[in-house]
């Protein structure tokens, strides 16, 4: 497929009625292994991508590491690519542009863009310089309100949410994305209010996905959680190895050295 292909193929996954579930990557073989179990679309996590290359999460990873990781993902992968940007790794919103260029040309289709619960102007204006982009088209743009994810008081974070949503919608964002949001009824009051795709994050307490599809709910990202799912495997793996000395849970993965290497020798 064409990046054309691919950018139309994502954004037709975010059709009124369809919830797109995004198991989120951190490696070239992450993401061919998630393909292989059913994906419709890869999502990088900014965090798992970062530890991954042993550094904190934050923007610390760089972005020249950040674009090689996009490529090698796009090289193994067939189907859309979207990557979590952090704030788009600039203040200013021309350098933003520059930065989404960059993991445009590696293969990306979509990336996520966040406030930090800053004032929703700087996110506002970064979205409308990326819209102004002609080469950036394509790019679906995921607008990312950070209030309910940094500890806004429940009372506080949904109207803050509402009027962040609001104004991104008018910069022309593609999509909303509220990590945190638990309560259906804050849930059904983000998708009345915007005529965005509603995207949230997997969270203890998140209702399950066939209730969030009756809430009108288009997106859900799995974030940190399955990078922190295999890592703690080989934590377990390793005490038991290292401290017992015995080899069980090295030989409980359902995967074998003979199925990876096939899924990555297409």
């Amino acid at each position: 497929m064409t990046v054309r292909d691919l950018a139309e193929r994502f954004r037709a996954l975010h059709a009124e009625g369809h919830l797109l579930v995004l198991a989120n990557v951190w490696d070239a073989a992450s993401a061919r292994v998630v393909e292989a179990a059913g994906a419709e679309a890869i999502a990088t996590s900014s965090a798992a991508l970062a530890w991954a290359h042993g550094v904190p999460d934050g923007e610390r990873l760089p972005l020249d590491v950040l674009v090689a990781a996009v490529r090698e993902i796009a090289a193994v992968v067939s189907i859309p690519i979207t990557v979590d940007f952090e704030r788009g790794y600039a203040d200013e919103p021309s350098a933003v542009v520059a930065a989404v260029a960059r993991v445009a040309d590696a293969g990306a289709v979509g990336v996520n863009l966040e406030d930090r619960s800053g004032p929703p102007d700087v996110l506002a204006q970064k979205i409308r310089a990326c819209k102004r982009e002609a080469r950036l088209a394509d790019v679906f743009i995921n607008a990312r309100i950070d209030v309910f994810l940094h500890g806004a008081a429940p009372e506080n974070a949904l109207g803050e949410a509402l009027a962040g949503g609001r104004a991104y919608a008018d910069a022309g964002a593609d999509g909303l994305f509220v990590p945190k949001v638990t309560a259906p009824a804050a849930i059904e009051a983000l998708v009345r209010s915007t005529p965005l795709p509603l995207n949230v994050m997997a969270v203890p307490g998140l209702p399950s996905v066939p209730e969030l599809r009756a809430h009108g709910v288009r997106r859900l990202s799995a974030g940190p959680w399955l990078a922190l799912a295999a890592l703690s495997a080989a934590r377990r793996a390793s005490v038991e190895l290292l401290a017992h000395g015995s080899y069980e849970k090295l030989f409980d993965a359902d995967l074998s050295y003979l199925a990876l290497n096939e899924l990555l020798a297409r």
